[in-house]
């Protein structure tokens, strides 16, 4: 997976340090129309986005895994230590990193959008094909 990463530096946005990536990261979601507490990460090193290609990243500190659970909808997500996606306005695809609890499985989420028609909602697809749509506050920052 380093390698994807590697392979979009050149004219990328690149922030390290915590609080700078954090920061970027809710702006990069607001930009883009999507919840901004999607990525509930911590400890982040890095974050990335290229927008010629739309690919973003974020590496967490020692690349350790993140669980979170959103307590408005009680469900519980992993993320790894690298989370990588392709970003474009109301969607996020293509996405690595990111896991999801439904019963006792780990399913991959593989893509988040908003639909341009109710932005109040927030589907998850993922890669078993399973969607699932939300109230977009269930996700919103401090939640």
């Amino acid at each position: 997976m380093a390698s994807q990463i590697e392979s979009h530096r050149s004219g990328a946005e690149i922030a390290n340090g915590d609080a700078i990536c954090r920061k970027k990261s809710i702006e990069l979601l607001e930009e883009l129309g999507l919840p901004t507490g999607l990525l509930p990460l911590e400890d982040l090193e890095e974050f990335g986005y290229n927008r010629e290609t739309g690919f973003l990243w974020l590496v967490v500190q020692r690349k350790k895994k993140i669980e979170h659970t959103f307590k408005k909808i009680k469900q519980t997500v992993s993320y790894a230590g690298e989370v990588t996606a392709f970003a474009e306005k109301g969607k996020l695809k293509k996405i690595a990193g990111v896991k999801t609890k439904e019963l006792l499985l780990w399913l991959s989420v593989v893509e988040v959008y908003v639909a341009e028609a109710s932005a109040e909602k927030v589907t998850f697809k993922s890669g078993a094909g399973i969607s699932k749509t939300f109230d977009a506050a269930a996700f919103a920052l401090g939640e």
